[in-house]
């Protein structure tokens, strides 16, 4: 019998090779690239967890960010990230659960990763404490989070919520600086944009 990581493995990598990636929008978001740009401190170290193809993660190597890491559960996208990006490091791209990662880092970007899995309050609830544990102190959860109704529908990703919701899961081991409706997503992409500092 599979278990939880396998399975996970499995419908991500047959989502990669049947081409249905329906959020990939083939260059970094607005949002992370206005973000990114204002960063002075190259030498922060970065995870982009769930990356997918990690156009985020290219653009912030080729800008002088040479400690970002990549994670993703299917080897498929960190092989055509390698293939696009020879020269980046291959112990930078770490096929891997989030779930188990214990590396830690100075900045997460979150691109809606976190709508990724399925709404279960217990698997929320460990992905807020796994972003806690995997930033070094003073460290910043960054990034991008769906704002549209959470469904009942356990397949359909990706899975949606709002502010309030989030900041439940968030509160407890991050300090809100920042977490509002973001103006620069592209056209018919309803997202907040967030910046935590762990507590």
């Amino acid at each position: 019998m599979k278990n939880i990581e396998t399975e996970t493995k499995d419908y991500w990598t047959q989502r990669y090779n049947e081409e249905k990636t329906g959020w990939d929008i083939g260059y970094p978001s607005k949002p992370l690239k206005a973000y990114f740009d204002q960063l002075e401190n190259k030498e922060l170290t970065i995870l982009i967890p769930g990356a997918g193809n990690a156009y985020e993660a290219e653009y912030l190597y080729n800008n002088g960010f040479k400690n970002v890491f990549i994670l993703d559960i299917s080897e498929v996208p960190l092989a055509a990230f390698k293939k696009r990006n020879p020269d980046f490091p291959e112990t930078q791209l770490i096929q891997g659960d989030f779930f188990t990662h214990n590396t830690t880092y100075d900045l997460i970007i979150e691109q809606t990763f976190f709508c990724s899995f399925p709404p279960i309050e217990e698997t929320r609830i460990t992905y807020a404490k796994q972003m806690f544990h995997l930033l070094n102190t003073n460290g910043k959860l960054v990034g991008l989070w769906f704002d549209f109704p959470l469904t009942n529908d356990l397949e359909k990703r990706p899975f949606g919520g709002d502010k309030a919701l989030y900041l439940s899961y968030l509160k407890p081991y991050f300090m809100e600086k920042i977490f509002e409706t973001c103006y620069n997503s592209i056209p018919d992409r309803n997202e907040l944009f967030g910046i935590f500092m762990k507590l």
